[in-house]
């Protein structure tokens, strides 16, 4: 990650214009003065603009092995621009996630992105894309991502009282050589980053500043994923690359010695044109030239000749980046080779429709794991059934026994409102969630049902400052600004309805029906 100077727009291509069709827009990417932008605009029916929406991008994020992408900032919110560019295509096209959807400049920066791409985001915990007035102590990712804290480590060998953790073999105050963990240990560093699952939860109070080299992530971090099966068999690889190397031949024969750092120097990055003998190499500390079933002379006529990785862990498209490959890290003897039938037997009793990746006490002679806290199911359960119907039940079911256990958590209470909202219990709904702001930080979203609570019972009035205190915490969400509109238009209140609908599109001026709700009601104030 670097930031956006005259000295880098040298080097980058600064000017591209990129039409989408399907949402009738068009992007701009130009320079002004020294500074990159970015500019959306959408034309009417008679080839005019309708609106036009521009802002200077302030970062450059990625190494530019597929691409990068650009970060903006507004109201010390930072945001995704909507095009990124690719190097294969040697152009600015959508970015990740913009193709089929106008996200305009509003798609939030979070904290579970943004730390895996910078060395110290300063995100504001619990808000949704706000940073602090220096958004990064550090951009580019540093010593201590893999050998902890230096400023503690100074401390404590200087005599210095320090807090520490305390927990683990090693404390956090210590300078942590990851080739002195044990694999998996050391696994676990590489991990926060290069294993995403099917979902990320953080443990309770627990941000990613939390993580911390040589203790376990699953102290802060549990990172799930839905099983496969023999229909369904894992097929994404993009920062799946921990889960990926468990289900080679090589691990399992090495009992779990294999680890990322055994191919994988963090110092050293080789070319493109270095990478083949790089790799060979290692390759090579465990099997022979011998062991290879291809005749020298076949492997030495393909390109790049004798290539291990280009044969064993090859390059595939990933599905949801466009004009992008990555490093299949399933080690395969031939491209064919099924899956191994642990594949398929990951699951437990205590947990049978999961598979969690990183359990804390892992270990590879199969020692059980502590179950997972309940409100960490709870959570992840909420995000996968948003997608995937069939862990509605879970949801609930995990739910109903918070409700017993743990009444007073703000999340648990937070989790009921939602609940009975969508079952229509209004006044159940209203008191839950007032329970879950009293016993809890403020949060946007609960601010948000609350008010749709009392709406449905008919307190429009009461819900209005609900409604603002979420915009207040939250004020680049679209769905609690229009849902101040329709409350002041609910109140007749159509004067401050007109303007709140001013505000919203300052934002999301790509929002067409706003638009149009906006120009009906310039009509009808015009004398």
């Amino acid at each position: 990650m670097s930031p956006i100077t005259p000295a880098l727009i040298k080097n980058i291509s600064s000017s591209a214009t990129y039409d989408n069709p399907q949402l009738k827009r068009r992007f701009e990417v130009f320079t002004r003065d020294g500074k990159l932008y970015q500019s959306e605009y959408g034309l009417d029916a008679d080839g005019k603009e309708s609106f036009r929406d521009t802002h200077q991008l302030e970062w450059i994020i990625g190494a530019g092995v597929n691409g990068f992408g650009a970060i903006l900032q507004d109201d010390h919110h930072l945001f995704q621009a909507p095009l990124s560019f690719y190097s294969k295509a040697m152009d600015w096209e959508p970015s990740p996630g913009y193709e089929f959807a106008d996200l305009g400049f509003n798609r939030p920066i979070t904290p579970g992105c943004i730390s895996c791409h910078s060395g110290r985001p300063n995100a504001v915990a619990g808000t949704n894309g706000k940073f602090e007035a220096t958004p990064f102590s550090q951009l580019a990712i540093g010593c201590e991502r893999c050998h902890g804290p230096g400023a503690a480590h100074v401390q404590l060998m200087s005599g210095e009282p320090v807090h520490s953790s305390g927990k683990g073999p090693l404390s956090d105050t210590m300078i942590i050589n990851p080739a002195r963990l044990t694999p998996y240990m050391a696994d676990n560093i590489c991990m926060a980053c290069h294993q995403a699952g099917d979902v990320r939860v953080l443990k309770p109070g627990k941000t990613y500043r939390d993580i911390r080299p040589g203790l376990p992530l699953d102290e802060t971090l549990s990172i799930l994923m839905v099983p496969p099966t023999p229909e369904a068999p894992p097929s994404k690889d993009h920062v799946d690359h921990y889960y990926s190397m468990t289900l080679s031949k090589c691990y399992r024969a090495s009992k779990g010695k294999l680890s990322c750092i055994t191919c994988h120097d963090p110092h050293i990055e080789p070319s493109r044109e270095e990478a083949p003998a790089y790799f060979n190499s290692k390759c090579l500390t465990c099997h022979t030239r011998q062991s290879c079933k291809l005749p020298l002379e076949t492997r030495m006529q393909q390109k790049p000749a004798d290539n291990c990785i280009g044969c064993h862990m090859p390059q595939r498209d990933i599905q949801v980046i466009s004009h992008s490959t990555a490093t299949n890290h399933r080690i395969v003897a031939t491209p064919d080779e099924p899956f191994p039938d642990v594949t398929f037997m990951q699951t437990t009793a205590a947990l049978p429709n999961l598979i969690h990746i990183n359990p804390a006490h892992r270990s590879v002679s199969g020692q059980q794991a502590d179950p997972l806290p309940l409100l960490t199911l709870l959570q992840a359960y909420g995000e996968l059934a948003q997608d995937k119907p069939e862990y509605v039940a879970s949801y609930l079911k995990v739910l109903s026994q918070l409700e017993q256990t743990q009444p007073n958590d703000p999340l648990v209470q937070a989790a009921l409102g939602r609940r009975d909202l969508k079952d229509g219990n209004f006044s159940n709904a209203a008191d839950h969630l007032r329970r879950s702001l009293q016993a809890g930080p403020a949060v946007a979203t609960t601010y948000a049902d609350l008010a749709d609570a009392l709406t449905h019972l008919g307190q429009t009035a009461e819900a209005r400052p609900l409604i603002e205190k979420a915009i207040q915490l939250d004020p680049f969400n679209p769905i609690t600004k229009k849902m101040l509109v329709v409350n002041l238009i609910q109140a007749k209140q159509y004067p401050e309805a007109k303007k709140s609908l001013e505000d919203y599109l300052k934002v999301f001026p790509q929002d067409d029906f706003m638009r149009q709700m906006l120009h009906r009601a310039e009509s009808t104030t015009q004398p």
